[in-house]
């Protein structure tokens, strides 16, 4: 296994939660980071830090909203004017919240819609002619999907389309962008529960689905990005599921 060593990586939504998670397991294998925000800037710096005192200017905090798609070029080129290049790309920012049937408006499709899909998209092409210089090897880019991009879940109309598009949209650039840039996805089931709150009923009828008996880590979703990016050189445009096998009965 190769490490990262001399690869740089941009992680987006990465100040907190599974993204940050992310950005530490790539740093911790020798990558250099960029950690993207949109509002999370405190949380951003202080991982920054973190990881700096650890290598000296080896992550850097850097902020766009994602969903002003004249900004994706632009944060792209702040990440290469600072290591002069990029070598892999996460696209993990995502809103997540329920539109049940008859109160869905535009802003929550634009917004769902937005962040889950046409993001990966126009943030990838932004980044594409950087990860076709290939360095040490192939350009990678890695897309968090869901395992609800398979199966619907109730009362989130956008959401679940939305992450079905990314799935697609992984294996549709996987084709056009090979053989240069590897393009695949990592499917998470029940990692870390939603910010707003969840009964513990719910968790429970959740957790009485997964084989594995547990809520998964947001490292177990870091370690197989990791995978993709350091030890899958001969795998693109597949998506796999880190969900305890929730999703093999589906």
């Amino acid at each position: 296994m190769n490490n990262l060593e001399g690869k740089t990586a941009l992680v987006t939504g990465s100040a907190r939660r599974i993204g940050a998670e992310i950005v530490r397991t790539l740093h911790a294998d020798g990558a250099d980071v960029a950690i993207h925000y949109r509002g999370s800037a405190d949380e951003a710096d202080r991982l920054a830090d973190e990881l700096n005192e650890a290598r000296p200017d080896s992550a850097r905090a850097v902020q766009a909203d994602l969903l002003d798609t004249a900004a994706l070029p632009k944060l792209i080129d702040s990440v290469v004017d600072w290591k002069g290049g990029l070598d892999i790309l996460v696209n993990n920012a995502s809103t997540f919240y329920p539109t049940p049937a008859g109160q869905v408006t535009e802003a929550d499709w634009q917004d769902l819609v937005g962040t889950n899909l046409k993001v990966p998209l126009f943030l990838s092409q932004a980044a594409m002619p950087e990860l076709r210089k290939v360095r040490k090897a192939r350009g990678s880019i890695v897309n968090i999907v869901d395992i609800h991009s398979q199966r619907p879940l109730a009362r989130h109309l956008v959401y679940g389309p939305a992450k079905a598009g990314l799935a697609m949209l992984t294996r549709s650039l996987a084709k056009d962008l090979a053989p240069e840039i590897r393009v695949n996805g990592v499917s998470p089931g029940a990692i870390l529960w939603p910010e707003g709150g969840m009964t513990d009923d719910v968790k429970q009828s959740i957790l009485q689905q997964v084989p594995l008996a547990r809520a998964g880590e947001p490292s177990d979703v870091a370690r197989c990005v990791l995978f993709l990016v350091r030890d899958a050189d001969y795998v693109t445009g597949q998506i796999i599921a880190v969900d305890g096998g929730r999703s093999i009965g589906w």
